[in-house]
């Protein structure tokens, strides 16, 4: 349950501190640390209240309804995170019957323990992010394990448990978290309150620290961190990764003064994370001071310069124009308007013929030209029908180019809509629920995009925008290509054992253009990183769930999981690193670990 009086949360603040100042002036940490993470909570997780299920376990986790408030317009900071955990589970697992979870593969047994959260600073940012460390009760501190990840997405603190938690906790590591700098923080700018640390939303310049207030703190409609921040957090990645495994150092120094310190060289740190959060892996891996022990990332979102790498913008806003046009050449069924659509982009000269068959057929040569195999575009077309594609791109355009609200380069922003599609004001109930049901990008969570446009442009006029901050020129072009060049990746810390796991046929982040690149240019580097790909395995375990798609794909997950004990197991000394390795799992209606085809 969490600690809600200020006597007990002054104690655990000073617990922390005291922890500190008593470590050997060596290790103590200095004043600019200790303000890193600033304000702490904590909070107790016991009696049917658990670390990693917040007490729903399986059964709870499957329902599709969200668990309840009792009064809509005000939750608790307790129902708010059993509903974030909910939310969060079931947007990166495949939790369905049959589809293997807690029976084939992973965990939801109940884990109790302790949770320390604060806001963690970067020097130079101007917003904080997120950072939470998860104590198990049976954490043995002599063993000193600590698995530390940084969110999928763009989701909120919890957006990596199904990831981490559900491995790290069961085995008695501590869990450090990071939503490095998105999350869903969302603030109402027409009634001028966003999301303290503890979930509840509140007034901005109150007592509580808000977690994202965006310069200026005024306006109409809705403001996010990842975009909206000033800051391109994706520059930044591996540096939030960093500052949450310290601050689970800071945390076990202050719960265990008897076996402090606890210290980078004397405690395990595993890093793993999937999509952005495998992105976050990566360029942590980065870092030449050995504070990593061994990294796994899943079908990161990482942007290598050569060997074929291609930046996440420039392929989303490649599929956000052709993708719609491109899949009914491959036999999909079509989206509506596309015929209106592929024939404005031919009139544009965008595409090539004057029948809808020569539209479509010449939109599908275009991607495939680009690199897309067959296999990512049909995984892709989930994209494209959920708009993803477009979230991507409007979002990342003000991240890259550090845009405030309300001047996005190719006016689009965020609200939440009427019944006649007009932005109007958000209601109480909906702004006090996005931080536990929102992804951390619109639309979603009552959340939509405005499009600058009239309805019957069909979108595409802000589209070629988008498209043109990538192949244009002029100064928002500049500005937002300079913010994906911050991002590239360099090559890992040699000696690092790595695993990199990514499906074949992921439709959102290809491994053509992300893994594969990353893995040519570390090894041209002389660095020795594993690689596993994995056949039959698209981008979001939780779809798989979707009537029919068990036919064709198996989840993410449990190779992710394998990579984790296969590399535990090598800092062990109890068996060697993986080797390289392609894998061919069968698809099935009810899977079994026969099916998945984990090499051993």
């Amino acid at each position: 349950m969490p600690i809600a009086s200020p006597r007990p949360l002054l104690a655990a603040a000073a617990l922390l501190l005291a922890g500190c100042a008593a470590l050997p002036a060596a290790r103590a940490p200095s004043a600019q640390e200790l303000a890193m993470f600033q304000p702490l909570q904590a909070s107790l997780h016991r009696d049917h209240d658990d670390l990693l299920t917040a007490g729903l376990g399986l059964e709870g986790l499957r329902n599709p309804l969200p668990p309840a408030f009792a009064d809509p317009a005000h939750p608790t900071a307790a129902e708010l995170r059993r509903r974030a955990i909910w939310s969060n589970w079931r947007g990166i697992a495949d939790l369905a019957p049959g589809g293997g979870y807690d029976e084939v593969y992973g965990s939801t047994a109940a884990v109790p323990g302790r949770e320390f959260s604060a806001y963690a600073r970067l020097p130079g940012a101007t917003q904080p992010h997120r950072v939470l460390v998860q104590l198990p009760d049976h954490f043995d501190p002599r063993k000193r394990c600590v698995v530390v990840s940084a969110s999928s997405g763009s989701r909120g603190i919890y957006g990596a448990i199904a990831v981490a938690g559900a491995w790290g906790l069961p085995r008695g590591c501590a869990v450090a978290y990071t939503d490095k700098g998105a999350g869903s923080d969302y603030f109402d700018l027409d009634a001028g309150q966003g999301v303290a640390l503890d979930g509840r939303v509140t007034a901005a310049g109150g007592d509580a620290a808000l977690a994202f207030t965006p310069e200026p703190a005024a306006g109409h409609g809705v403001a996010f961190k990842h975009a909206h921040s000033l800051d391109n957090p994706e520059a930044d990645w591996g540096r939030h990764l960093k500052q949450a495994a310290q601050f689970a150092l800071a945390v076990l120094d202050a719960q265990y003064p008897q076996q402090a310190p606890f210290t980078f060289a004397n405690t395990r740190v595993i890093a793993v994370g999937i999509s952005n959060g495998g992105g976050a892996v990566l360029r942590a891996a980065e870092d030449p001071e050995p504070w990593l022990d061994a990294a796994v990332a899943g079908e990161p979102n990482v942007y290598v310069d050569g060997h074929g790498g291609r930046a996440l913008y420039d392929y989303a806003t490649e599929a956000a124009l052709l993708m719609p046009c491109a899949l009914p050449a491959l036999g999909l069924p079509p989206l509506p308007g596309v015929e209106a659509r592929c024939a404005a982009l031919a009139a544009a000269g965008l595409l090539s013929g004057t029948t809808l068959l020569a539209q479509q057929q010449d939109a599908l040569a275009r991607l495939r030209a680009a690199g897309w195999s067959d296999a990512a575009l049909r995984a892709g077309a989930t994209s494209t029908g959920f708009d993803l594609w477009r979230a991507v791109a409007v979002a990342y355009a003000s991240a890259y180019g550090r845009y405030p609200h309300g001047a996005h380069p190719c006016g689009y922003r965020y609200a939440a809509l009427g019944a006649d599609l007009a932005p109007r004001p958000a209601t109480a109930a909906e702004r006090a629920a996005w931080w536990a049901d929102a992804s951390g990008i619109p639309p979603g969570a009552g959340v939509a995009i405005v499009d600058p446009q009239p309805p019957v442009d069909l979108g595409l006029t802000g589209l070629r925008c988008l498209r043109g901050l990538w192949t244009g020129e002029g100064a928002d072009a500049r500005r937002v290509r300079q913010g994906i060049a911050d991002t590239r990746a360099a090559p890992p810390r040699a000696g690092l054992p790595m695993v990199v796991v990514h499906g074949e046929d992921d439709g959102l982040i290809p491994p053509a253009f992300s893994s594969a690149p990353y893995v040519a240019m570390a090894r041209a580097a002389g660095r020795d990183v594993r690689h596993w790909q994995v056949a039959h395995v698209q981008h979001f375990d939780a779809f798989l769930g979707l009537p029919g798609l068990r036919a064709f794909y198996v989840p993410l997950l449990p190779y992710v999981y394998a990579a984790l004990d296969r590399v535990d197991a090598a800092l062990d000394a109890r068996a060697p690193l993986p080797a390289d390795a392609r894998i061919a799992p069968r698809p099935a209606a009810v899977l079994d670990a026969e099916a998945l085809a984990i090499p051993r």
